[in-house]
C-alpha cells in the first residue's frame, strides 16, 4: 500500500496535547449527551421529556462508536508512562487516590440523586423525601460474578461512574501485570510485533478483531455507552502498547486515512440493522449478531482514524507553548479545562437529571428544552468544580484538582 513517507532525523514533539483536546471534547461533550438522552424515544434515562425522538439515538451512535473507547485508549497510554516512571507499587498508590476517592465520594454522595428523582418523575404519587430515600439507595449487597461491579442493590449504582470503576480496574490489573511480567521479559515479543506493524501498517486495525468478537458473543451494553464493558479493556491495553514502542504510533499515522474509510463504511453497513433488529445489543440472531460484529470492528478503525490524523497534523503544523509565566487567554482557558476533566466527569450527571427533572415540565419545543438543558448544566457544572474543587480546601483534594497539568508525552522515556 502507499504511504506517506515519516521525513527522516525529524523530531516529534515534546509532548502531545491533542490527546487532552480530546479527552476534553469527550468529557465535556457528555453534559450534551446526556442532556440529548432526556429527549431519546429509545433510552430509559433517569427523566424523559413527554415527546421524545428518534433522531437523539440516530445522532449519538456517531459519537458513542468512538468517544468512550478513544478516553480509555488515550488513558490506557498515560497509565503506561506512569507506571514506567512510578513502578508499580506507587503506581497503585497514585491510582487509588486519583480515581479511588473521587469514586468512593460521587457514588456516596452523588449518585443517589439521580435515582431519587427517577422515581419522582416516573410516579407523581412517589413523595419520600431525599434523606428517606438514602437507606433505599444503601441497601446493597457483594456480587462477586458481576466483578468489576461487585456492589449491587435495588436502588444502588455506579451510574456513569462506570468508566472510572474499569478505569481503576484495568489500572490495577496492569499494575500486577508488570510485577508478574515486567518488560524486560515481553520486549522480545513486543519488539517482533512492533516489526512487524512497521513492514505492514495495516496489521495496526487487528484488535479490531477481538472487538468484534467481544460485540458478536457478548453482545453490547447500553449502560456502558454501547458497547460491553470488557471491550473497553482491549482499548486500554492498545493505549498501553501505544506507549511502549512508538513503532505503533508510526503505524496509525500512515493507516489514518484507509482505516476511516474502512470504520466509516463498517459504521454505515451497522446502522440499518440496529434498527430493524428486535434487541439489537443481545440477540443471538444472524442480523443482531453481524450488526455488533461490525460496530466493534469499525470502532476500533475509528479510534485509528482520529487519533493518526490528529498525530499527522500535530507533526505537520508544531506549535510552541507560550512562557510559564505570561500564558495566553487561550491557553491560560486550555489549561483550566485540562485541569477540570476529572471533577467535571465526576459532577455533571446528577447536575444534568437536576436540571432536566425541572426542565422537561415546562411548555416548550424540544430544541429550546434542550438548549435549556445544557446551558445550565454546563454553567452549574463549572460553577460546581469552581467552589468544590478549587475554593474549598477539602472537596478540591478529593476532586483531584490539578492546575495546569501538563500533556501527554509523545515518548515512554518522556517526562509525565
Amino acid at each position: 500500500m502507499a504511504s506517506r513517507t515519516e521525513p527522516a532525523g525529524r523530531n516529534l514533539p515534546e509532548r502531545r496535547p491533542e490527546l487532552d483536546a480530546v479527552r476534553m471534547l469527550v468529557v465535556f461533550g457528555l453534559i450534551f449527551f446526556h442532556s440529548a438522552l432526556v429527549f431519546a424515544t429509545d433510552d430509559d434515562y433517569y427523566v424523559k421529556n413527554a415527546r421524545t425522538t428518534d433522531v437523539v439515538m440516530i445522532v449519538a451512535g456517531f459519537a458513542v462508536v468512538w468517544a468512550m473507547p478513544a478516553l480509555f485508549l488515550i488513558s490506557g497510554l498515560g497509565s503506561w508512562y506512569s507506571l514506567r516512571r512510578r513502578g508499580a507499587a506507587d503506581f497503585t498508590r497514585a491510582r487509588l487516590l486519583r480515581l479511588g476517592v473521587p469514586l468512593l465520594l460521587g457514588t456516596v454522595v452523588l449518585n443517589p440523586l439521580p435515582q431519587w428523582l427517577r422515581l419522582r418523575a416516573a410516579n407523581a404519587d412517589y413523595h419520600a423525601s431525599y434523606l428517606a430515600f438514602l437507606p433505599r439507595f444503601y441497601d446493597v449487597h457483594l456480587d462477586l460474578p458481576g466483578f468489576p461491579f461487585v456492589v449491587q442493590g435495588p436502588y444502588f449504582e455506579t451510574g456513569h461512574l462506570w468508566f472510572v470503576v474499569l478505569l481503576l480496574t484495568f489500572c490495577l490489573m496492569l499494575a500486577l501485570l508488570y510485577r508478574v511480567l515486567p518488560p524486560d521479559r515481553i520486549r522480545p515479543l513486543a519488539d517482533r510485533l512492533a516489526q512487524a506493524v512497521t513492514h505492514a501498517p495495516l496489521t495496526i486495525l487487528l484488535p479490531a478483531l477481538p472487538l468484534a468478537l467481544i460485540g458478536a458473543l457478548a453482545g453490547m451494553e447500553e449502560n456502558y455507552a454501547g458497547w460491553h464493558h470488557w471491550a473497553y479493556l482491549v482499548f486500554f491495553a492498545a493505549g498501553c502498547a501505544l506507549a511502549s514502542d512508538d513503532r505503533y504510533r508510526t503505524a496509525m499515522r500512515r493507516v489514518a486515512v484507509p482505516a476511516g474509510w474502512i470504520g466509516g463504511v463498517l459504521f454505515a453497513l451497522s446502522g440499518p440493522g440496529f434498527s430493524l433488529a428486535d434487541e439489537p445489543f443481545t440477540e443471538m440472531t444472524a442480523l443482531g449478531v453481524s450488526v455488533r460484529t461490525l460496530f466493534g470492528a469499525a470502532g476500533w478503525c475509528l479510534v485509528v482514524a482520529i487519533l493518526g490524523h490528529l498525530d499527522r497534523h500535530r507533526l505537520a503544523h508544531p506549535t510552541t507553548p507560550p512562557p510559564p509565566e505570561s500564558p495566553s487567554g487561550r491557553h491560560r482557558a486550555y489549561a483550566y479545562l485540562e485541569a477540570a476533566v476529572l471533577p467535571v466527569y465526576v459532577l455533571h450527571q446528577p447536575i444534568v437529571v437536576a436540571v432536566a427533572y425541572f426542565v422537561v415540565g415546562l411548555s416548550a419545543p424540544i430544541p429550546l428544552k434542550y438548549m435549556m438543558i445544557v446551558t445550565a448544566s454546563l454553567a452549574l457544572t463549572l460553577a460546581a468544580y469552581e467552589l468544590l474543587a478549587r475554593c474549598i480546601r477539602v472537596p478540591r483534594r478529593l476532586l483531584d484538582m490539578r492546575r495546569g497539568r501538563r500533556s501527554l508525552p509523545a515518548y515512554p522515556g518522556s517526562a509525565h
